[in-house]
């Protein structure tokens, strides 16, 4: 769905399992992150890692009662609070969160220099968002 709209928009491109490299002792992999053409053109190193924060990263819950239990995102292990202090401090715009189970999907926005929680949205309801312009999406589209 990011891929389509990037390419219609020519904004930036989505980028599934990218290496993001903020310094040497917060490296993340994300499921996918959306990346304008201007961040682009600066932020990414010879081997092709990412430098600079994208203004979408997109993750999806793990399977697993333990990851479950610990709010543990799929690459990181690291707890859902961790990384929104990391994302937010690091510039990040949105951070999606999928959780397959229950097809819920809850979007946070950088508000006041922290990544907020702004909606929940469940597989009948539709994905806007300011930072993606004319982009919508059947939230039941990430689930299928």
């Amino acid at each position: 769905m990011l891929n389509v709209w990037s390419g219609t928009s020519q904004l930036g491109q989505a980028v599934p399992t990218p290496g993001v490299i903020f310094d040497d002792a917060d490296n993340v992999i994300p499921d996918v992150i959306w990346i304008s053409n201007e961040r682009l053109a600066v932020g990414v190193d010879e081997e092709g890692h990412f430098t600079i924060a994208p203004e979408l990263i997109v993750e999806v819950l793990s399977p697993g009662t333990q990851n479950e239990r610990r709010g543990c995102l799929r690459h990181g292990f690291a707890e859902r609070e961790t990384k929104l202090k990391l994302y937010a401090e690091r510039g990040v715009q949105e951070y999606w969160i999928l959780d397959w189970r229950i097809q819920q999907l809850e979007v946070y926005r950088r508000q006041d220099a922290l990544l907020q929680l702004v909606s929940t949205l469940f597989s009948q309801d539709t994905l806007t968002s300011a930072l993606l312009p004319k982009f919508d999406c059947a939230v039941a589209e990430f689930f299928r």
